[in-house]
Parts: structure tokens; C-alpha cells; sequence
């Protein structure tokens, strides 16, 4: 297979638009197994002004059968909430065919200032804590930054340790540590590759974001391939019709991992009917991995 760069990728787009076009043409590849991956969203924007049973009722509505609850949006899922509360949001989605993948955090473990850095660390236990007792399955987490003044290694090697103690604490709780890839300069995926290789419990895994910056370096399929072996149970993705980036591709390469986890989007354009756009990007994915 050659390599894909987002030059050739771009480049390769016309040549698959008139593809796409021929009678009786599939999206997915004809000789793969059927998907088991699971659809589900990230309220990062679309669901952000969702309180729970709203974001149940529009999910229902969509066929979208999970949510990653971004924290400190509408939902209000956050670790002020009593034992009762969090029983309460629990039963709600119990109730629902719409599950809890997780919670996404903006906790990060770069920082140079080490007290704020444990700070950081017992905050994500806590949102840990949440996730495990309203049902959720893991906590989404940041790198997220080099800083000039310290060595790139040092930083990577922090936040790499600070995962793996995480990720043990996490474990203990039946959730699951994950890892966007993301950050200006962390998100670069050869830089992801070294943060988990300073952290070898297997419960510290990696959250694919789709971001431009996939592209880079080797190209997309070596740097896809740089991290795979530490995949956890979410992929976070844009819409599957924007054209830059190699969606049907992405997804052909999960299935041939016989991936069995959640496909989140993460959309982050403004349409005036969100559920409706749901239910696009819904029918799309079945397609993709029909």
C-alpha cells in the first residue's frame, strides 16, 4: 500500500469522487468482514447545551447508541454531584438504548510546575470516580503541551509517567484511561508513540482524534500504525463527509483490526438541526462499514 500523505490524499480525491459515482459502486471495501464498531457522539459542540434526558431523547431519535459527556457542559455530569445525583443520571441512561462511553476531560500532565501537575492527576481521579459511578466505561485526557524551557523528552516522560499512574488507579475502578491525541506540538503522533512508551500499563491507551496533523511526517498509514497497538475503546472523528480527511480509509483500517469500539463524533460544524445531522452522519457510517 502506498503512503498516504494529505498531499496524495487530497490528491486521490477526484479520482475517488468519480468512483463513488459508478452504478452500484460501495463505499466500503467489498471483501471485509461486517463492522463490529459502535456509533456513538462526543457533546464537545453539538450536544453542549444538551441537559441528560435531552441529549438521551436526541441520541434515541438519531439511532446514536452512546455519549462521551464532555464535562462542564449543559449535562452537568460533574464530581459535585451527590451520590444520589449520580445514581440518578446512572438510571437514566440504564434506561435508555443510549450509553455512557465515558467522560471527556481537559485534564493535561505537562506542566512544569509540579504542584500543579498533582493537581491535575487527583482532579482526573476524581472525574475516574465519577465516570465509574454513573456507568461510564473510561475517562477521556489530554497531553498537551511542550514548553521551551523544558527538555521535549522530560515532558513526554511526565506525562507519560503521570498516565501510567492513572491508568493503574483507573483500572482498579473498571475504567479505562484515554489518551486524545492532541496539543500543538504533543499531538504529533511520534510524540504519542514515546508518552505511552513511558507508560507501559496497558490500561493507559490512545484516543485517535483524525487531525490534520496525521499527516505529517511518514504520512498517515506509518503513523496510524506508530500507535495502534495501544487503541482504547474510543476514536473520536469530524463529520464523515468532510473531504480532508480519509474517513472510509480510516474505518477500513479498524475493521481490518477487528475493532470492536465506540466511533465518536466530534462534529464541529453548526447546523441548525443537529439531530437531523446526526441522522446523516449515522447513515453514512453505516455504509462506510456495511
Amino acid at each position: 500500500m502506498k503512503k498516504i500523505t494529505r498531499k496524495t490524499f487530497i490528491e486521490d480525491l477526484s479520482l475517488f469522487a468519480g468512483v463513488a459515482l459508478l452504478p452500484g459502486t460501495a463505499f466500503a471495501s467489498p471483501d471485509r468482514k461486517k463492522s463490529k464498531m459502535k456509533l456513538g457522539m462526543v457533546t464537545y459542540l453539538w450536544g453542549k447545551d444538551w441537559d441528560v434526558p435531552t441529549l438521551i431523547k436526541n441520541c434515541t431519535t438519531a439511532g446514536i447508541t452512546g455519549a462521551e459527556l464532555r464535562v462542564e457542559h449543559a449535562h452537568g455530569v460533574m464530581p459535585n454531584l451527590s451520590a444520589a445525583e449520580r445514581l440518578d443520571v446512572k438510571k437514566k441512561f440504564a434506561d435508555s438504548p443510549v450509553q455512557i462511553v465515558g467522560l471527556g476531560t481537559n485534564q493535561q500532565y505537562d506542566y512544569p510546575d509540579q504542584n500543579q501537575l498533582r493537581q491535575s492527576i487527583e482532579r482526573t481521579k476524581e472525574f475516574i470516580r465519577l465516570s465509574a459511578d454513573v456507568g461510564g466505561s473510561g475517562v477521556k485526557v489530554k497531553p498537551n503541551a511542550l514548553h521551551k524551557d523544558v527538555p521535549t523528552e522530560k515532558t513526554l516522560a511526565q506525562i507519560g509517567e503521570s498516565l501510567n499512574e492513572l491508568a493503574k488507579y483507573a483500572a482498579d475502578l473498571g475504567q479505562q484511561l484515554r489518551l486524545e491525541v492532541h496539543g500543538n506540538e504533543t499531538q504529533e503522533l511520534p510524540n504519542i508513540k514515546t508518552i505511552m512508551d513511558h507508560a507501559p500499563n496497558r490500561n493507559a491507551t490512545v484516543c485517535w482524534n483524525s487531525n490534520k496533523q496525521d499527516f505529517n511526517g511518514k504520512g498517515l498509514e506509518y503513523n496510524f500504525n506508530l500507535v495502534k497497538d495501544r487503541f482504547g475503546d474510543t476514536v473520536h472523528v469530524r463529520e464523515f463527509n468532510d473531504p480532508t480527511y480519509p474517513y472510509q480509509q480510516l474505518l477500513d483500517w479498524f475493521a481490518k483490526m477487528n475493532y470492536k469500539g465506540w466511533i465518536l463524533l466530534e462534529c464541529h460544524t453548526n447546523p441548525a438541526d443537529k439531530v437531523a445531522s446526526l441522522i446523516e452522519q449515522r447513515q453514512l457510517f453505516e455504509k462506510m462499514t456495511a
